[in-house]
């Protein structure tokens, strides 16, 4: 995620920079919306994933939190510092390292040649697919696993997550949009994981 973060940085000029949406946004307001839209995008996904597979393995949420090693006797003041360990670093790191690269140098890259629906559709699918590693192919009890529907079913809402960003991008005119967006989205997801599953 760090490289991803500062790629742009080597690789561009400031007017580069500007060109993938790095630059202030004259619209603060938005910025809120975005975050408030982020965590909205994730308490779907977690009603989907648990009113299809409950507390199985599944939900994807049910999943990804098993690589939390929450204790199962941990102290309700234990588990809120590391619930806040958690979402502060899935709310800087990851929304900032893949914003940067995804809605900024690969889109960026596409829209050029391609135009911005494209490159969105690109974009898109290719964070969608990346995700894959956080579920789909799964390792339980020992063994390797494949869960066919629900992981088509989770690059799907990847890829309209990764859609959502893009909005909040344009909205506001600036990457932070889809940074803030994103760290919403993963606020919300870990919040699911700690307190909700």
């Amino acid at each position: 995620m760090l490289f991803s973060a500062i790629v742009p940085f080597i690789f561009l000029s400031k007017f580069g920079r500007q060109q993938i949406g790095i630059r202030k946004t004259k619209r603060i307001y938005l910025l809120v919306i975005a975050l408030i839209a982020g965590i909205a995008g994730s308490l779907i996904l977690y009603f989907l994933g648990n009113g299809l597979w409950g507390n199985s393995y599944e939900n994807w949420y049910v999943y990804i939190g098993k690589s939390y090693n929450i204790p199962r006797e941990i102290t309700a003041d234990n588990k809120r510092v590391l619930f806040v360990i958690m979402a502060s670093t899935g709310m800087t790191f990851s929304p900032i390292g893949e914003e940067f690269f995804f809605r900024g140098i690969v889109h960026g890259s596409f829209a050029k040649s391609l135009g911005e629906r494209k490159a969105s559709f690109i974009d898109s699918m290719a964070f969608a697919l990346t995700h894959v590693s956080h579920f789909g192919l799964v390792f339980i009890n020992k063994q390797w696993d494949f869960y066919f529907l629900p992981t088509l079913l989770w690059v799907l809402c990847m890829y309209l997550v990764s859609m959502l960003f893009i909005m909040m991008k344009k909205y506001t005119d600036s990457i932070w949009g889809a940074v803030l967006c994103h760290s919403g989205f993963n606020f919300g997801m870990i919040y699911c994981i700690f307190y909700m599953i």
